[in-house]
């Protein structure tokens, strides 16, 4: 259905008389026929200047149909018509292009002054160009911003090999998100090389598989687009003996940070502390290249707290490192001087500290709250002493299993008519007991007393039977060995002698029985 609109000129410029203009409700311009004969009616010096100066930046507004003005839009389309050669129905195409993207006409007319490529590229051209884009994930609105930020993405020649290789190399996986920011962080003419530079990667060892997660986790701009190629193989060149590409994959983020402000002065720190040693160290960073996330103030503050609170020395401090790079995740004030004043208060000395957060570092790390504190009131409540070596060791034990399960393997001994007694007695000979998963120590229970006819209390006296693999050492030794010594066989014995030597002794009672 046609609509028609009456619009007024205005009595300074133009006569007080009105015309009739035709619209089509799509495209959202007035029809070409219309204004030609609008256009002929008024010379291009009657009329009067743009409603409102030209800013040499667009702010974005959301499209609106109904926002639309038409003699201002004429007004527009006639003036810069006249100064740049470009026929009005021309010019026309282009608003209406530009509205189907959502742009509004204040900023089509800030675009076309301030862009004249625009003017120059095909309307097919352009319409491709947008479509290529719409294929690689960009959304209405982040078309709409992208092109309001750097218009020349629509003109440049550098976009369409780039586009081509974000869909064709890349297989359009790079990320919604990282795509818009490639296109709108730089002009276009800087992102010629970043095929280049993903290129870069894949030769060095990043697997192709790989590159695109690497690409999606990165600040694009910053690490492909404003750093050279030589700057980026730098960085790889660095981190070669502690791991090279292999911690890129691990952690793509490395690539971010500055190369001589940040990488080197962090991993130097590590290096130092370590004595030079740059295989422990690179095992640091495999297990944990997070750990570079923290500035060198960060890391030296946590070394110098080991040093002076906990009496540790750096060789001490590394090697608790290696075992748990985390604790440099851990808070000083929330978690490092209250467990380390812990354990102090337990009598462990420097020495002691240090075997303790060697063989049980988690307890640097855990909840409290939700952690630490439930494992001490089971502990303290079974008769542990507070502040007490054994007790230290005894929630330095408990590190690797959770609260529920460490309950179930107390409510699991007490069912076995243990007492709270026998199973601090025991933990103290055997403390890793509070860990074992509970299943597995229920199937060692039952095989002890119902296959091999042992007494349950027989655990008192070894308890490091329950810490054997069942399938493997448990139920492989006693079914070689029961035929041979019957049930008085010492569960220490049969346990604790090496592979080696049970299949020396196996051997020997196997050629004594042939000649038998």
């Amino acid at each position: 259905m046609v609509a028609s609109i009456t619009l007024l000129t205005n009595t300074s410029y133009l006569s007080s008389n009105c015309f009739s203009m035709t619209f089509h409700p799509n495209p959202l311009i007035p029809s070409f026929h219309s204004l030609s004969t609008f256009y002929s009616q008024f010379q291009p010096h009657l009329l009067f200047s743009l409603t409102k100066t030209l800013r040499p930046n667009l702010k974005s507004q959301t499209f609106n149909r109904d926002c639309l003005r038409p003699t201002n839009r004429a007004f527009f389309l006639c003036r810069f018509s006249a100064s740049s050669a470009i026929p009005p129905t021309q010019l026309g195409i282009l608003f209406s292009f530009f509205g189907e993207i959502g742009i509004g006409y204040e900023e089509v007319e800030l675009l076309l002054v301030n862009n004249h490529d625009l003017t120059l590229v095909s309307i097919d051209s352009l319409r491709s160009r947008v479509l290529s884009l719409q294929s690689l994930g960009l959304d209405h609105l982040d078309l709409y911003h992208s092109v309001i930020r750097q218009p020349t993405l629509l003109t440049a020649k550098e976009i369409d090999p780039l586009l081509c290789f974000l869909k064709d190399e890349l297989e359009g996986q790079l990320e919604q998100s990282q795509v818009k920011n490639l296109l709108s962080a730089s002009e276009p003419r800087f992102l010629a090389d970043f095929p280049h530079k993903v290129q870069l990667l894949l030769d060095r060892g990043v697997p192709r598989d790989k590159v695109v997660y690497v690409l999606n986790r990165v600040n694009l701009p910053k690490v492909f687009i404003h750093r050279s190629l030589d700057e980026i193989d730098r960085i790889i060149d660095f981190l070669e003996p502690f791991g090279g590409v292999s911690l890129i994959v691990k952690r793509p983020m490395l690539l971010n940070y500055d190369l001589d402000k940040q990488l080197i002065p962090r991993v130097r720190v590590l290096v130092e502390l370590s004595g030079g040693d740059k295989d422990g160290t690179g095992k640091v960073l495999r297990t944990l290249p997070a750990i570079l996330n923290y500035s060198v103030e960060h890391v030296e503050g946590h070394i110098r707290l080991l040093r002076s609170f906990a009496g540790l020395d750096d060789q001490e401090i590394f090697k608790i490192i290696l075992v748990f790079p985390g604790i440099v995740t851990a808070s000083r004030d929330r978690k490092l001087l209250p467990r380390i004043q812990f354990l102090k208060d337990c009598g462990l000395g420097s020495g002691d500290i240090f075997k303790f957060l060697v063989k049980a570092p988690l307890f640097l790390g855990h909840s409290f709250h939700e952690n630490i504190a439930y494992k001490l009131v089971f502990l303290v409540k079974i008769g542990f002493k507070y502040r007490t070596k054994e007790l230290a060791l005894a929630i330095g034990s408990t590190t690797r299993t959770s609260c529920e399960n460490m309950q179930k393997v107390i409510t699991l001994f007490l069912s076995y008519g243990f007492s709270c007694e026998d199973i601090v007695a025991m933990s103290k000979k055997q403390p890793q007991i509070l860990q074992y998963n509970h299943t597995s120590l229920e199937k060692k229970m039952k095989y002890l007393i119902e296959e091999m006819d042992r007494d349950i209390e027989e655990l008192l006296v070894f308890p490091a039977f329950l810490g054997y693999k069942f399938d493997d050492r448990i139920k492989l030794r006693y079914e070689v060995k029961k035929g041979v010594e019957g049930e008085q066989m010492s569960l220490n014995k049969l346990l604790t002698v090496s592979t080696e030597r049970f299949a020396r002794k196996q051997k020997r009672a196997t050629a004594i029985d042939n000649l038998n």
